[in-house]
């Protein structure tokens, strides 16, 4: 069945593939190369322009009262959607803590909930600045902590969440 003329067949077709796979290669590098060889300036083949020539301007810090004095706890029962998977407002608990009454409650307060020990760097109650601190980046506030939330990264967002917490106390 296999004697020297089927391997030899076998082995001329294979190098034949290659041959033709090296070819093509080299013909398609040099049609769609824009140069670029080694040491020299390499050309772009397009640009996009996205509209901005340099870094982006910061943000403009808005005040802490400003924004709690425009908060809408409406919204903030929207953005409560992404807590709901771990926290209730019933007074039960579930992976998280429990959050009806948290604005203003000490930290690590509710009975029967097991904690990190991370939330001691945030402070010793839950009020609004504490809060707002600790929604933007839970992990950076509390190094260590194992709240696996990512964070709310729209200021708005966070005082909006943390107006309509206020209202279930």
């Amino acid at each position: 069945m296999f004697d020297t003329m089927t391997i030899t067949k076998a082995v001329g077709g294979l190098c034949g593939a290659l041959l033709i796979y090296l070819l093509g290669n080299w013909v398609g590098e040099s049609l769609y190369s824009t140069g670029g060889g080694h040491g020299e300036e390499h050309a772009a083949a397009y640009v996009i322009d996205t509209g901005s020539e340099g870094a982006a301007e910061p943000e403009e810090e808005v005040d802490f009262a400003t924004l709690m004095a425009e908060a809408d706890a409406g919204a903030g029962e929207r953005v409560f959607g992404k807590c709901r998977a771990c926290h209730k407002l019933d007074g039960s608990d579930a992976t998280g803590p429990h959050l009806n009454g948290v604005v203003g409650r000490e930290i690590g307060a509710v009975g029967g909930f097991g904690y990190s020990g991370a939330l001691d760097q945030v402070g010793d109650v839950w009020s609004p600045e504490n809060l707002f601190a600790f929604l933007e980046s839970p992990r950076n506030t509390a190094p260590g902590t194992t709240m696996s939330f990512a964070g709310l990264n729209k200021p708005a967002d966070r005082v909006n969440l943390i107006a309509y917490l206020q209202g279930t106390n």
